[in-house]
């Protein structure tokens, strides 16, 4: 798809590489719906884009019906769905004081799986309503998963299945959706400098990097956008997760 003109919806979009994605496309001629936390900075990143903010909980299922319906409104359609929310807090199967609480673990999925599959599901139904453009594509999907969904450490059990949900809906989904010229990929990232982890010193991301191949570094939220930009642009990508990493795999811990 084309970036001018394309209409976007960006899930995080107040931070990170979800903002790093807006600002690309919007660089490129495209036009922004920033959906975040009503606390974050997304009605700054919304006027500097040009943009619309729409408050939101990914975690409240319901809610997200109206707030994407009106984000879609403001676009006035849309062709791209950029979803990056998500986060975990560590936990193992069992601890020293018993096993991991059932609530602790459903919060994470909740957070990370069902909550991006609750964004892409409303999102694919607006798109259906497009007309397809010259290669016949009525939008495209990307999610979030990580490297984690393949290496999870040691205290990530929920965080891991999580993602590897994400991971593994990208080739049924783009499947499910062929049909109706809508693809859908993840980007699964290593550590990026996002979240918790921006500003952390740089002797501690050397130790955290230390077994990439190539950056010894973690990744910069432009270099999400600009895979992610990719996707949109090339229309045989459909169906995977991609791995956005430098060559890094997780050790146990």
């Amino acid at each position: 798809m084309e970036l001018n003109g394309l209409r976007a919806l960006v899930v995080g979009g107040a931070s990170g590489m979800a903002r790093a994605t807006a600002e690309l496309v919007v660089a490129r001629g495209g036009r922004v719906a920033i959906l975040d936390r009503p606390a974050s900075a997304g009605q700054e990143v919304a006027d500097e884009l040009k943009g619309t903010f729409h408050a939101c909980d990914v975690t409240d299922f319901a809610g997200m019906e109206s707030v994407i319906e009106a984000a879609v409104a403001a676009l006035d359609g849309i062709d791209v769905a950029v979803n990056t929310a998500g986060g975990a807090t560590p936990g193992r199967t069992i601890g020293k004081n018993g096993p991991m609480p059932i609530e602790e673990f459903q919060g994470i999925v909740n957070l990370n799986l069902t909550g991006t599959f609750n964004v892409a599901r409303l999102a694919a139904w607006h798109m259906s309503k497009n007309e397809p453009n010259a290669d016949g594509e009525r939008g495209a999907i990307i999610n979030t998963a990580s490297i984690a969904a393949f290496e999870g450490q040691i205290g990530q059990i929920a965080y891991t299945a999580a993602k590897g949900g994400v991971a593994a809906m990208s080739l049924t989904m783009a499947r499910e959706l062929g049909s109706l010229g809508i693809r859908v990929n993840a980007i699964a990232p290593s550590l990026f400098h996002t979240g918790l982890t921006k500003g952390i010193p740089e002797e501690y991301e050397k130790v955290l990097t230390k077994d990439a191949a190539f950056p010894k570094r973690m990744g910069r939220p432009e270099e999400f956008a600009r895979l992610a930009v990719g996707i949109i642009e090339n229309p045989m990508l459909n169906g995977q997760t991609i791995r956005l990493d430098g060559g890094q795999r997780f050790a146990p811990k």
